[in-house]
């Protein structure tokens, strides 16, 4: 698998970005969806990561900055065929280091509150993420969770 930051040029990563917003739409009230568009994840505050295997798309994430010690973490998302293969993992990782290079000091997430989300709840888990309040532009809602995860440079 290989991680790339992606300009979102490709019809495959678009397609995906399709896929995530559609799905996000079925499992959410559009009033508590905050998943972004292709031009959304193209602006200047955002990173898009993609993985691949090959030629084919297996997933991707994004890093929006918020301030210069705070990002967040957006649009997470595996293509059905290669769950459980710890792509949203590997993502993950790659989001978490390229954070913390970056000086990063929070990294802060809204994800979604019914049954169809629990799996990310749990990876969010796994990687230390805690659940807090609403951050940045959110606002208190049943629909969402919030989760946050303190990040210590390396040395």
């Amino acid at each position: 698998m290989k991680i790339i930051i992606d300009d979102l040029t490709n019809e495959q990563s678009q397609g995906l970005i399709g896929l995530h917003l559609a799905d996000m739409a079925g499992n959410s009230p559009p009033e508590s969806m905050h998943a972004l568009s292709v031009d959304g994840l193209k602006q200047a505050d955002m990173t898009f990561y993609s993985a691949w295997e090959g030629s084919e798309i297996m997933g991707c994430g994004a890093l929006k900055e918020l301030s210069q010690t705070e990002a967040e973490l957006k649009s997470m998302r595996t293509v059905e065929k290669h769950l459980r293969k710890g792509v949203a993992a590997a993502i993950l990782q790659r989001i978490i280091d390229d954070a913390i290079e970056r000086g990063f000091t929070t990294l802060s997430l809204e994800t979604g509150s019914m049954d169809a989300f629990k799996p990310a709840h749990r990876l969010y888990e796994r990687f230390g993420f805690i659940a807090c309040g609403p951050f940045s532009q959110y606002k208190e809602d049943p629909n969402s969770v919030f989760m946050t995860k303190e990040l210590t440079c390396r040395v």
